[in-house]
């Protein structure tokens, strides 16, 4: 299957440090008290006393690599802060972060090839840690034709938060644009966090207003409604990420599928890409 977009490669320095980067005990307190876990919780968790803990939160222990790899993993910290944390006790970083077309992750591109490719006739896009679009599959550019959306955005690539809060973008397609709007900025925010680059891009995009209408307690799901010349259609969305990655280009990238949540819907899908399918062979 060809992308409509080529993928393209993640770039980032990523064992570039802070100009005063903070002791490694003092970052490991700073992840441990954001995971809200006390120190006797997460000394337990990692197989090591207490005053061990206290003692190399404090500098007055070196810890080893290996004690590093428990307690980082116990704190379930990303890859790229683990590589910082790492540099401060002064190990070399342990995790790589090839570009997406690098020959290593061939594996990884043949598998994103092929949940896009299963997920047609319903939309689905990957997107990196900060939110930009990567590739999407055929069903994605027959929405936005659909919607009246220019379809070079999904050949030349967009970013989904600019795209959903901005206006003039995907998001004023919505009917439930107060709702979906919401949910993508707590989302974005809590990941800014550990993402300077998504803490800037957040803070020049408007924030959006908080919904007035209350939940329907009828869905077990908040269905993104989207409206549209010939009616309104309604989609799930899930999100599907590597299990147990061992490279930060490859735990940045998630695929959103947006899943018909009605036979309606369904069927204007599958006609789209039918006659998307029909345009392109004339």
């Amino acid at each position: 299957m060809t992308l409509h977009r080529t993928v393209l490669p993640v770039s980032r320095d990523l064992e570039q440090t802070p100009a005063q980067p903070l002791p490694v005990g003092l970052q490991l307190r700073q992840l441990r008290q954001q995971a809200r876990l006390s120190q006797l919780d997460l000394a337990l968790q990692a197989g090591l006393s207490q005053r061990h803990l206290s003692c190399v939160e404090t500098g007055r222990a070196q810890p080893s690599q290996g004690l590093l790899h428990r307690l980082l993993d116990n704190l379930q910290t990303p890859l790229e802060v683990r590589n910082r944390v790492f540099l401060a006790a002064g190990y070399a970083p342990r995790y790589a972060a090839l570009p997406l077309n690098d020959p290593g992750l061939a594996p990884v591109r043949t598998a994103l090839l092929h949940l896009l490719e299963a997920n047609n006739p319903a939309p689905a896009i990957v997107i990196d840690s900060g939110w930009q679009v990567l590739a999407a599959n055929r069903a994605t550019e027959a929405l936005f034709q659909w919607l009246g959306l220019p379809r070079q955005a999904v050949a030349e690539g967009f970013n989904l938060l600019a795209a959903l809060l901005a206006p003039g973008g995907f998001g004023d397609c919505l009917v439930n644009a107060a709702e979906i709007r919401q949910v993508a900025w707590q989302r974005a925010s809590r990941e800014a966090g550990q993402d300077p680059g998504l803490a800037a891009l957040l803070a020049s995009l408007p924030c959006p207003e908080v919904s007035a209408m209350a939940p329907d307690l009828a869905s077990p799901l908040l269905l993104t409604r989207v409206a549209g010349p010939h009616g309104e259609l309604s989609f799930l969305s899930t999100f599907t990420t590597f299990g147990m990655p061992q490279d930060i280009t490859v735990a940045s990238l998630r695929i959103e599928h947006l899943i018909p949540a009605d036979e309606a819907t369904w069927q204007a899908l599958a006609q789209a890409c039918a006659q998307q399918a029909a345009a392109n062979l004339d």
